[in-house]
This record gives C-alpha cells, sequence and structure tokens, in this order.
C-alpha cells in the first residue's frame, strides 16, 4: 500500500511538471540554465553542502586576505547590478509599464525580449552572488554565515528561476530593477570597505543600506497585496509567493537591523556603560558604582585633611604654651 501511495504522488509530481513545463515562456527555453530547473537546484544543492563543509575545511588554514580580488568583485558587482536596473528602468519606460499591475507579454518584439533577457541576466547575478559566502568562508568571516545571509542567497537564486522561466517580463520587473539599484549602494559600500582601515573609519551609512532594504521588501510586499486584492492579469500564484517572500525578508532584516545596530546603543566605553532610555543618556548600574567609590575616596580624602589639620593645630598650640610658660631673663 504504501509503495503504490509513493508511487501514485511520483506519476502527479510528474504530471504536475510537465504541465508545468507546457506552460512556461518559450522566449527562455534555450537560454542558459533555463531548459530545465535541474541545473539550478544542483548548483543550490552544491552551494548549501559548500555552506556545511566549507567552515570545517578552513578549520586548521590561516584565512585570505583577497583585498584586491574583493575591491575588484565588489565593483564588477556594482557595475552589473547598474547595468540591469538601469536596463530594466529603461525598457520598463518605453513600455510604458505600470508599477501596479502589468500582464506578461510573452511576445517577440524586441523590448519584450530585452526585458525577459534583462531578467536572466538579474537570475545569473544571483549566481555570481554565491561568492560573498565563498569569500566569507576562505577569509574565515564564519560569524557571517548567518541563517539570514544562507537562505537569502540560495532561496534567490532558485526563485528567480521560476521567474524567469514563467513571467519573464510584466510585473517581475520592479522588484528585480529596486532590488538591482539596492545592490548598487550595497556593493559600493563593501567595495570601499574592501580597501582597508584609512577609507572604512569614513564608512557611516552601513545601518542605512538595511534600511533602505527593508523599505525595498515593503514596498514589494505592499504592491503585491495591492495586486491581490484589487485584481491584476498577472498570475496569481507569483502574487502570493511575493508577498510571502517579503513578508520573511521583512521579518529576518528586522530582526538583523534590531541586533545589529538598535541593540548596540547599549554600548561600553572605557569600562563604563551607558544606555539611552527614550532619547535620554542614563548611567548603567557600573557607573553609579563607580560615583559611590570616588565619592567616598574623596570623603576619605577630606576626613584625612581634616584629621591632618587638627593634629598641626595641636602642636602649634602646644608650643605656644610651652613658650608662654618659659620664665623670662631680666635685662
Amino acid at each position: 500500500m504504501a509503495a503504490n501511495a509513493v508511487w501514485q504522488a511520483w506519476e502527479k509530481v510528474q504530471v504536475q511538471y510537465k504541465w508545468s513545463m507546457n506552460h512556461a515562456d518559450v522566449r527562455v527555453a534555450d537560454w542558459p540554465l533555463m531548459s530545465s530547473p535541474w541545473p539550478t537546484l544542483a548548483i543550490v544543492g552544491s552551494y548549501l553542502l559548500m555552506v556545511k563543509l566549507g567552515p570545517d575545511l578552513m578549520q586548521n588554514r590561516k584565512p585570505f586576505e583577497f583585498r584586491r580580488l574583493l575591491v575588484f568583485y565588489n565593483l564588477a558587482m556594482m557595475v552589473l547590478n547598474l547595468y540591469i536596473g538601469v536596463e530594466l528602468a529603461v525598457v520598463s519606460y518605453h513600455l510604458g509599464y505600470s508599477w501596479f499591475c502589468q500582464p506578461v507579454d510573452y511576445s517577440n518584439k524586441p523590448y519584450q525580449v530585452r526585458m525577459a533577457a534583462a531578467l536572466w541576466w538579474y537570475y545569473i547575478s544571483k549566481l555570481v552572488e554565491f561568492c560573498d559566502t565563498i569569500f566569507f568562508i576562505l577569509r574565515k568571516k564564519n560569524n557571517q554565515l548567518t541563517f539570514l545571509h544562507i537562505y537569502h542567497h540560495s532561496t534567490m537564486f532558485a526563485l528567480w528561476w521560476i521567474g524567469v522561466k514563467f513571467v519573464a517580463g510584466g510585473s517581475s520587473f520592479l522588484a528585480a530593477m529596486m532590488n538591482s539599484f539596492v545592490h548598487v549602494i550595497m556593493y559600493s559600500y563593501y567595495g570601499l570597505a574592501a580597501l582597508g582601515p584609512r577609507v572604512q573609519r569614513y564608512l557611516w551609512w552601513k545601518k542605512h543600506i538595511t534600511c533602505i532594504q527593508l523599505i525595498q521588501f515593503s514596498s514589494a510586499g505592499v504592491l503585491g497585496i495591492r495586486a491581490l486584492i484589487v485584481g491584476c492579469n498577472f498570475p496569481l500564484w507569483m502574487q502570493w509567493a511575493l508577498v510571502a517572500y517579503m513578508l520573511s525578508f521583512i521579518i529576518l532584516f528586522g530582526q538583523f537591523y534590531v541586533a545589529s545596530y538598535q541593540k548596540k546603543k547599549t554600548h561600553m566605553l572605557n569600562g563604563v556603560k551607558k544606555t539611552e532610555v527614550n532619547g535620554v543618556k542614563k548611567q548603567s548600574a557600573r557607573t553609579s558604582l563607580d560615583t559611590r567609590e570616588s565619592e567616598a575616596s574623596a570623603n576619605q580624602d577630606g576626613r584625612l585633611n581634616d584629621a591632618h589639620r587638627r593634629a598641626t593645630n595641636g602642636v602649634s598650640t602646644r608650643a605656644q604654651a610651652r613658650r608662654e610658660h618659659r620664665p623670662r631673663k631680666d635685662m
């Protein structure tokens, strides 16, 4: 019975898979990595295996530096994302795309094909971004291999294969365009940071990148919800997937922002811990203790000084009394 149930389930999966592939965008069928989902799934599986085994393989090795390579890599990623973002913006402008609802045009018109090609390059950029993780592993920056980082990189590449395969155009362009421009800012920051401490001290705007990302996710989620409520001639399953995916990012990036920046408002400075409560800086118990110790020390010093003065005055008084009682010699 169990074997029959498994076989029937497998047959249903095959039927659904064939049906889905028959409804795919024929324009992208022969483009690299687009004929089948298996290469993309294999790459994602290899990526997750690398994340699992990589830190252990580097455990007894010295971390790599890669300063020049990191500068070049971040510059190249900035240029690639700038190209994608500008191409999507230009093509959508020429086609008169709406940010609120835009059906997919599967024709072979030049601008429609350019739109599909720009989205394919966006999908490829997510593959290249796996290098972020590779550099973390080789540089032994294992603290950067968070759930957010791994979830973000692995799912973006896999899900955008679906996006390009089935909806290479229409409302898909907006999320890719916004994300590309955000990545221009992000890779600009990391490229400058790779130049070393002399430049890093001027990079005060890292936390604002996370704020921009949260605005991006929130905007995409709101537009997705609007399309679900008002209605849009765009695949409904794609809208639901977009809203759910953006919600997961809002939660994860929000947690990252709070953990990385808000909690650091409570910081240590020369062993004195200060906290900010409702915009008012208050000293902690450690500071209060130090203050009380200083006051006690000052009071003790004051008591010692008073005792010294009294002792000195006592000696002077006795000496004066002896002089007054000393017999005087007549002249």
